[in-house]
């Protein structure tokens, strides 16, 4: 069972220093939706409708500077420090990163551009405890209709990139490269760049319902990679060097992603995520859909983790999710849009201390 330890600020190593500026622009984005009570409430009992008042007071606060944020949070919130089960040393959490690709695209199949991102088709449904059929694995959330109304499992990514889907009218856009077309996926969005300088994003939709498998952890299995080694660059160096290998490897990730199209409103925040706002570079975060609660702040500390050479100790929202993010003190910092934050998302693998800024009452509840 995760605890729920209290802290005091002068606990936390770096939090006078750290700009708190982002933290609470992405927190006043989400801050509509959070006084809504629109966020279900994550099975640690981070109860959303606590945060209403202190949504309604960002709401009515405009934009803040540095120090005037830092003490909109000092005000509104307690922190607490969050101990898995099990947990043991000081960094009990661990964070990745990730990041909004920007690529060239083709509206039309060429003969460059030969991999397709699909909207999802009319046979995939939603399925959930009341209608999942007997004996359907329960990690499902997904599933394909046949004619005859009975629900199968929808095929996976090799079917898929073997022409399952061909002729079905569904591609949004076609790529120029397989593996980036896959790290799309892994990534969940990404910014299109078509001839004559239009540009759109393409966000998850949906996803055919199968565990998605890492394929770092894979090459690490066969003894490909070290685990050090193991991170984007050197998995895509891998990939690069061993042609022949990608499409058995990446079929080694069954999930495959379905996405939906949109205009790029506004091209210094990032993709909208689960909780329907646009990200924040370096301010927001993918949790645990069934753990934590969107909308939420995070003070995240990861000592080895080293962003414009200083130790990342910030507040960040959680304002996303993803498959491989699994865990209470676990968490996926959105780095930004284009290649240099790519580089930077790639190499985050990072042991990390997490708090959570909850309002008074509720951290009477969660630390008695």
């Amino acid at each position: 069972m995760t605890a729920f330890v209290r802290r005091s600020l002068s606990d936390l190593s770096g939090w006078q220093e750290a700009d708190h500026a982002l933290a609470f622009a992405a927190f006043r984005r989400s801050a509509e939706r959070l006084r809504a009570g629109a966020f279900p409430t994550g099975s640690l009992g981070i109860a959303v409708s606590d945060y209403a008042e202190a949504a309604e007071a960002a709401l009515a606060s405009g934009d803040l500077a540095g120090p005037q944020a830092r003490e909109f949070f000092e005000r509104a919130f307690v922190p607490l420090r969050i101990v898995p089960e099990g947990a043991d040393g000081p960094l009990p959490g661990f964070v990745t990163g990730y990041y909004e690709p920007v690529v060239d695209a083709s509206p039309v199949r060429t003969e460059h551009f030969r991999f397709p991102l699909y909207q999802p088709p009319d046979d995939l449904v939603k399925i959930d405890d009341d209608n999942r059929p007997f004996g359907f694995d329960p990690s499902f959330r997904f599933a394909r209709r046949l004619p005859d109304g009975d629900l199968v499992e929808y095929p996976d990514r090799a079917a898929i990139e073997n022409g399952f889907l061909a002729g079905r009218g569904l591609e949004i856009a076609w790529l120029d490269d397989a593996v980036e077309a896959f790290l799309i996926h892994v990534q969940g969005s990404a910014r299109l760049r078509f001839a004559g300088g239009h540009e759109v994003r393409v966000g998850y939709a949906a996803k055919t319902g199968h565990e998605f498998t890492a394929i770092g952890r894979v090459l690490i299995e066969r003894g490909e990679l070290t685990r050090v080694e193991a991170d984007m660059d050197g998995i895509r160096a891998w990939l690069a060097s061993h042609p022949d290998e990608v499409r058995p490897l990446l079929h080694r990730n069954r999930s495959f992603i379905f996405f939906r199209e949109f205009p790029v409103e506004d091209p210094g925040l990032g993709p909208v995520g689960a909780a329907k706002v646009p990200l924040t570079a370096l301010a927001s975060i993918a949790v645990d859909r069934l753990l934590a609660t969107y909308g939420v702040p995070y003070f995240i500390s990861a000592p080895e983790l080293l962003l414009d050479s200083s130790p990342l100790r910030r507040l960040m929202i959680a304002q996303d999710t993803g498959s491989a993010i699994l865990g209470p003190a676990r968490a996926d910092i959105f780095i930004g849009s284009g290649p240099v934050a790519g580089a930077v998302a790639g190499r985050i693998r990072h042991a990390a201390d997490f708090t959570l800024f909850v309002p008074p009452a509720l951290a009477e509840r969660l630390a008695e």
